[in-house]
C-alpha cells in the first residue's frame, strides 16, 4: 500500500513551483501519494502548469493561511489555525497521511508538530538530524541541527539514543558509532554541557566511540554525532558553504583548463558525479526525532529535487518502527532529575 505524504506546498522561499515540481517527481517515480497542502486557487493554478500531473496520484487539499519565514513561530502557530502547515500536521495526526514535509519556517514547523502531534513518551525535546555524506562514500547523521538552541546534558542524551535509532533502523547499520561533537578527544575537552553529556552517553547501551571533532564529521569514522541544536546548525551551515565553495571553484578550474574533447567529457563526468555526492538536495531534509508521528522538514532553498527527496524518506521513515523504538529506549534508562532544566 502507497504511503501518503502531506506536503506543505507554501513553504518554500519559491513556492509553490518547487514543492509542486518536486511531488510530481515523487508520485512519478516512488509508491507515494501526495496531498499538496495550501490555498487551493494557488496550487491548482500551479499545477495546471503540469497537464501530466492529472494522470498522477497527486491531490489538493486546502488551507486559507500560510506561515512565513518571517513569522515569529509560537505566534504564527497560534495565529493561523488554518496555515498549510498547520493542516498538513493535522493529516498527520488524523491518519489521512503517514507523513508530513515542509520547506517552511522552521521554529514554526517544530512547534506546530509538538502542538499537534506531541512528544513520544520520555522525549523532553524533539530534535532535527541531518543527512550528509561522507569521505568513505557513506552517510553520516548530526543531530540536532537547529530545534533546540539551549540545551542540558540529559537532552544530548535523548539525542543520542534517538539519533542511534534513527541511524540503524534507516541505514542498516546494526551498531552506529556514536560521537559527542567537541573540542577534543579527550574526555575533559569540551564546555560544561559536553562534559556532562559525556558522562552520560557512555552509560547508555549504544556504540559510544567517545568525543569527535569537527574534522571528523565527514571522515567516516562515526554515523552519528550529537551536539546541542546551536553548535550543530553552525557545523552544519559551514559545511554547507563549505560544499558549495569547492564545488564552484571546481567547476571554474575544469572549465580553464579542459582543451580537449575527451578529456572535457571524462572531466564532465567525473564532475557530475562529484557533484551529486555533495549535493544536500539528494538526502531528503532533517526529520523532527522525538514527536508522534512522521515529520520531515527541509530548506526553505530547497528546488524540485530536494522536494522529491523529501517525500521518498519520509515514505521511507513511515515504514519503520522507530517511534517505538525510541519510546521503549528512553524508557529503558534511569530517570535523571530535570525539574526546572526544560
Amino acid at each position: 500500500m502507497a504511503s501518503v505524504i502531506a506536503l506543505d506546498a507554501m513553504g518554500s522561499d519559491r513556492a509553490p513551483k518547487p514543492e509542486i515540481e518536486g511531488a510530481i517527481q515523487a508520485a512519478r517515480h516512488f509508491d507515494v501519494r501526495v496531498l499538496l497542502v495550501g490555498p487551493e486557487d494557488i496550487v491548482r493554478a500551479e499545477l495546471q502548469r503540469h497537464p501530466a500531473a492529472a494522470l498522477l496520484p497527486i491531490e489538493v487539499v486546502h488551507a486559507s493561511e500560510v506561515i512565513t519565514m518571517e513569522d515569529k513561530a509560537v505566534q504564527a502557530v497560534r495565529a493561523k489555525r488554518d496555515s498549510s502547515m498547520r493542516v498538513g500536521v493535522r493529516l498527520v495526526r488524523d491518519g489521512r497521511a503517514t507523513g508530513f514535509v515542509t520547506a517552511g519556517n522552521t521554529g514554526a514547523a517544530m512547534a506546530t508538530a509538538k502542538m499537534v502531534l506531541g512528544a513520544i513518551p520520555g522525549v523532553d525535546r524533539p530534535a532535527l538530524a541531518a543527512v550528509f555524506p561522507t569521505a568513505l562514500g557513506t552517510a553520516a547523521s548530526l543531530l540536532d541541527v537547529g530545534a533546540n538552541v539551549d540545551c542540558k546534558p540529559h537532552n544530548l542524551e535523548q539525542f543520542a539514543v534517538m539519533g542511534e535509532i534513527y541511524f540503524r533502523s534507516m541505514f542498516g547499520t546494526k551498531r552506529p558509532r556514536v560521537g559527542l561533537l567537541s573540542i577534543g578527544e579527550e574526555e575533559s575537552k569540551g564546555n560544561e554541557l559536553t562534559r556532562e553529556s559525556f558522562a552520560l552517553l557512555k552509560q547508555l547501551p549504544i556504540n559510544f566511540v567517545g568525543n569527535v571533532e569537527g574534522r571528523d564529521l565527514y571522515n567516516g569514522e562515526v554515523d552519528v554525532i550529537v551536539a546541542d541544536g546551536f553548535v550543530g546548525n553552525v557545523a552544519l551551515k559551514i559545511s554547507e558553504g563549505v560544499a558549495h565553495l569547492v564545488r564552484n571553484t571546481l567547476k571554474e578550474s575544469l572549465k580553464a583548463t579542459i582543451t580537449r574533447q575527451v578529456g572535457a567529457l571524462l572531466s564532465r563526468s567525473a564532475f557530475s558525479d562529484f557533484k551529486k555526492r555533495l549535493d544536500h538536495t539528494e538526502y531528503g531534509g532533517a526529520p523532527l526525532l522525538g514527536i508522534k508521528g512522521v515529520c520531515f522538514i527541509t530548506h526553505g532553498s530547497s528546488n524540485a529535487n530536494a522536494i522529491k527527496n523529501a517525500i521518498r524518506v519520509a515514505a521511507e521513515f513511515a515504514e519503520k518502527p522507530i517511534e517505538g523504538e525510541i519510546e521503549k529506549a528512553l524508557a529503558a534508562i534511569k530517570p535523571k532529575e530535570v525539574a526546572n532544566t526544560i
